[in-house]
């Protein structure tokens, strides 16, 4: 369990240095995007000795509102527990999360319907983005507005660099119409992904479209000789949904913001 999670930290650590510059604040480091996007995070520094006190995260979050980006935090409770008794005694509200792994011998069925995986050409990617923002959301709005929105701040032409470039891989269940009612991706480093963002409608949910979208990229990373694959879930109710696919508990994601 411990070299799967000092995998995991490597991941963590490198996923946004391909997309974003590091700022380093001792055993703190900030990724600071340039060009836009979702912002990243402050997250532990890889292999750093010193302690994380409750001056570091000040001084994160100082800079954080000098750039206007959101103070987020993101850690693995396993690997840094002393960061998560410091956010606390900051103040900060700190969510906890189910750390999945799947085990690279689990047998996980087939997709019970229909998906497609979506090129950065697909007609369905703006639709199967709206998906994943309204689901994460909570928004009142329909997926047209939702599509513009995506359009307007450049997150579906992010999403079509990526998809080029072979950064993530994008899975959609889709109606008869060929509308996506279910979405997800997973983000390849090395022999290692994330499963991340997989949404429904609310209008579509209880029929498993989440499930077969990530067996779908289950089987998709496999066929890819990747060999670790892990996800972390909102809460144990979702975490269950992922434990019937084969996932098992590795440890807990902490997240500020």
């Amino acid at each position: 369990m411990e070299a799967t999670l000092q995998e995991l930290e490597r991941y963590y650590d490198t996923v946004p240095r391909l997309s974003a510059r590091a700022e380093d604040f001792g055993p703190l480091t900030l990724f600071v995007r340039d060009n836009g996007g979702h912002p990243f995070y402050a997250r532990p520094t890889l292999s750093a000795q010193e302690a994380v006190a409750a001056q570091n995260i000040e001084a994160v979050r100082a800079r954080q509102r000098e750039l206007g980006i959101p103070e987020t935090f993101e850690w693995v409770h396993e690997i840094s527990p002393g960061l998560t008794e410091a956010a606390r005694e900051a103040g900060l509200e700190v969510a906890s999360c189910p750390l999945l792994v799947l085990p690279p011998d689990a047998e996980v069925s087939p997709p019970t319907a229909p998906v497609q995986f979506l090129t950065a050409d697909s007609p369905a990617l703006g639709a199967a983005i709206a998906v994943q923002r309204l689901s994460f959301s909570g928004k009142d709005t329909d997926l047209a507005d939702e599509v513009a929105a995506a359009t307007a701040d450049g997150t579906i032409e992010r999403a079509q660099a990526q998809l080029r470039s072979s950064a993530t891989y994008f899975c959609a269940a889709l109606d008869p119409d060929g509308n996506p009612l279910s979405a997800g991706q997973h983000n390849p480093v090395g022999d290692v992904t994330e499963i991340v963002g997989v949404a429904t409608l609310p209008t579509a949910r209880r029929r498993g479209l989440g499930a077969a979208v990530t067996a779908a990229l289950i089987a998709d990373a496999r066929a890819r000789g990747i060999r670790t694959i892990f996800l972390s879930a909102a809460d144990q109710n979702v975490a269950r949904v992922y434990q019937r696919l084969g996932f098992e508990r590795l440890g807990t994601a902490m997240i500020v913001g």
